[in-house]
């Protein structure tokens, strides 16, 4: 399939340990800057809890900085989603995550988790596919860290406060030993 109408490619520190993956630009916003989690209420709220963790700052959406943070999609593809598109596209997300090979995988919304559960884990049948019901929790990956996020545009204060929680408490620890061989590019 060719991505017709464009697409909003994954964005950056090439070197990041974090690697926040979202369902689409359609769904986590976007379409407007080009930039993953770049509009919408549920891409405010990404960006002020990565800038409120030290992974970003966000000042306006012309100079975004990500640290030790990359962001990208699922679904790239700025046309509406199907579920063809979705497997389709789904081997852009693939190369991302080898070319970048961040220790944590923060993956928003249930079509993230699933996708994390099914190709980066062992627990894909036993562990819920439904991000709001193990949001801000830990799971095991091969290797990755799996961190479940909810939909943004749907968090309440108590979500926001658990996830950023949850990431500091990440930070403060030596979460480089959830992988094997690290890289670093450049």
């Amino acid at each position: 399939m060719r991505l017709e109408q464009g697409a909003v490619y994954g964005f950056g520190d090439v070197n990041a340990d974090f690697h926040v993956v979202g369902d689409s630009p359609h769904r986590h916003g976007g379409l407007g800057s080009g930039i993953p989690f770049g509009g919408g209420a549920g891409g405010w709220r990404m960006r002020r809890l990565l800038t409120a963790v030290g992974l970003a700052t966000w000042d306006d959406l012309a100079s975004p900085e990500p640290a030790n943070s990359y962001l990208s999609y699922v679904h790239p593809g700025v046309g509406r989603p199907t579920e063809a598109s979705y497997r389709d596209q789904e081997r852009f997300l693939d190369a991302e995550l080898r070319a970048i090979n961040a220790h944590i995988l923060l993956v928003v919304g249930d079509r993230p988790l699933e996708y994390a559960l099914r190709e980066h884990s062992n627990v894909y049948a036993t562990t819920t596919h439904q991000a709001a019901r193990v949001h801000a929790t830990e799971i095991g990956g091969r290797g990755f860290l799996i961190v479940p996020v909810a939909d943004p545009g749907r968090w309440s204060r108590a979500d926001e406060r658990a996830l950023i929680h949850r990431l500091a408490g990440i930070l403060d620890s030596d979460y480089r030993q959830t992988k094997g061989v690290a890289t670093t590019v450049g």
